[in-house]
């Protein structure tokens, strides 16, 4: 795609005319127009202030860059082995300093980067002790035979996700990943029909409820998201901290209550 293209279905989605862009941007719409059919080439300073404008991504940003032929900008700040091995070491201590409550690293595209062992022991508890067939969250929620089939808020939740996944694919048209993992998540059975339109006006909540129901006992958790604030590293800014709170006493203790079990079989596993 040139970057016109690139350009115009950004345009599109943000729903502004060419005269709306171009004044916002500093340029004549006549300009906007050729650079849209591609018979002009956006410079360098007028991609980042198309980007600007547009409110788009690094990422997304960057693409636009290339297919108008220049340099990336984001590439330009590749983390060094020590900043890569300290931000693993803060992502370390991060998750298990939320034990024993769930806690997770998250990609852009919803796949479990990591997860810590109070993620791990509530999913054991969950699945019956068997692994999910996914390590993406929208498909973990939305697959009857995954963690579906025991969140007893499953249209609550699922609704909640299914409009983050309808925001990623306006705010990243560029992008294929959040397109197809939104029609995989609408082709699972039960899901209802309204899912499909995005509604513009929704406002996306910043915590998730989730609610499982499994063998007599209901875990009520809210989650929140720590986002990296290095703007100018695209794989940081790709990821995020999913912290699991529980939203109840009962929740709290059956969380200390699989670690302390958990603790006690290993120590008799290495003294007996």
């Amino acid at each position: 795609m040139h970057a016109g293209a690139l350009l115009r279905e950004w345009r599109t989605v943000r729903r502004l005319s060419q005269l709306d862009l171009a004044l916002s941007a500093g340029v004549s719409a006549r300009h906007l127009s050729y650079v849209e059919t591609g018979k002009a080439q956006p410079s360098r300073e007028m991609v980042r202030r198309f980007a600007e404008v547009l409110g788009m991504p690094a990422r997304e940003r960057d693409a636009l860059l290339v297919a108008a032929g220049h340099a990336p900008e984001a590439a330009e700040t590749v983390l060094s082995g020590s900043q890569q091995a300290n931000i693993q070491r803060a992502v370390d201590y991060f998750l298990a300093q939320h034990e024993p409550y769930p806690a997770f690293l998250v990609s852009r595209h919803w796949d479990v980067l990591m997860a810590n062992r109070g993620a791990q022991r509530i999913g054991d508890f969950v699945m019956d002790g068997r692994p999910s067939a996914h390590r993406n969250i929208i498909r973990q929620v939305f697959d009857p035979a995954d963690m579906r089939a025991a969140t007893a808020n499953w249209e609550e939740l699922a609704g909640e996700l299914i409009r983050h996944v309808h925001a990623a694919v306006a705010a990243m048209p560029s992008d294929p990943v959040p397109r197809a993992l939104l029609e995989e998540a609408l082709a699972y059975p039960g899901v209802p029909p309204q899912w499909r339109t995005r509604d513009p006006d929704a406002t996306l909540s910043p915590l998730l409820t989730t609610v499982f129901r499994k063998h007599g006992r209901e875990l009520r958790f809210f989650s929140s998201f720590t986002m990296f604030g290095f703007a100018r590293n695209i794989t940081l800014q790709d990821q995020h901290i999913e912290c699991c709170f529980p939203m109840d006493d009962a929740t709290a203790a059956f969380c200390h209550e699989l670690r302390d079990r958990e603790k006690a079989a290993s120590e008799a596993g290495q003294y007996g």
